[in-house]
């Protein structure tokens, strides 16, 4: 049995919605599917009902489980209505699937922190998929295979139950359902009822980083993905993700990619070709 049989990816993609969408398959979808939450959020389905799927937030189906999708308006702390959801999205089955999802408990719902390790996988997924010629397929089971491995690092990696270690993953949370928009640390702190010097000491403690840098990390990380996969012009895009000017993302885009959005633009889409 060839590897792309033991693990074959179906179909793979990234989608950014801004104007509403449903989906239902009540028998489930025929096959495992993995759905990462990137961007805004969701209602799906989960353990039987709708539950809002947020930024971070990773979907793992059976074959046979009922499949529900609902992205629909939505109201901001501002009081605009909106739409906006970005995922990716994998469909994938076969022998060695089989027995990775049968080794232990597979939860629907796993908060996840948008790494550059996990979007990476996802990312040369799909741009495998999408390749027009290609003469290694079996190239993305090798990587659906990592990431499936990674989802069990994850699963073993979850929040740790002290006070502390809660209130620092509340606060990531926080970060990173609202990194599109402007807020302060005094904003930050206030979402979980401590003060700024306390949410500044216990998120340094536990991610070996400052809230600031994580919220930039979080916002490159989302400008990136829509720059690759969406039509949105470049400005838009950062506006969209968090940056009040365009000089601003630019600089500091170029200061962590080592080239210019335009550019890397080009690049990424040359690839999918």
């Amino acid at each position: 049995m060839s590897v792309d049989q033991i693990c074959q990816v179906l179909t793979a993609g990234f989608s950014f919605h801004r104007k509403p969408y449903y989906f239902s398959q009540p028998e489930g979808v025929k096959n495992y599917l993995l759905r990462l939450q990137t961007d805004g959020r969701c209602r799906a389905k989960v353990n039987g009902k709708l539950t809002y799927i947020e930024s971070g937030d990773l979907l793992l189906y059976h074959p046979t489980e009922p499949y529900e999708l609902k992205i629909d308006n939505e109201e901001n702390k501002l009081g605009d209505v909106l739409v906006e959801s970005g995922d990716y999205h994998i469909f994938f089955s076969g022998q060695w699937v089989d027995e990775w999802w049968n080794k232990k408990r597979r939860p629907t719902l796993i908060k996840v922190d948008l790494t550059e390790n996990l979007l990476t996988l996802f990312r040369q997924i799909v741009l495998e998929q999408r390749r027009i010629a290609n003469p290694y397929p079996e190239i993305p089971s090798y990587y659906m295979r990592i990431l499936c491995l990674e989802i069990d690092r994850l699963l073993s990696e979850q929040p740790t139950s002290t006070q502390n270690g809660y209130l620092a993953f509340q606060i990531k949370n926080y970060i990173v359902e609202n990194a599109s928009t402007l807020f302060k640390l005094e904003d930050v702190a206030s979402s979980v009822g401590i003060s700024v010097s306390r949410a500044v000491h216990l998120f340094k403690e536990a991610f070996d980083t400052s809230i600031m840098q994580y919220t930039m990390d979080v916002r490159l990380n989302m400008a990136r993905e829509r720059i690759i996969f969406s039509p949105m012009p470049l400005e838009h895009i950062a506006e969209s993700c968090g940056f009040n000017s365009y000089t601003y993302f630019h600089r500091v885009f170029r200061s962590k990619y080592g080239m210019a959005p335009r550019e890397f633009r080009t690049i990424h889409r040359e690839q999918l070709l």
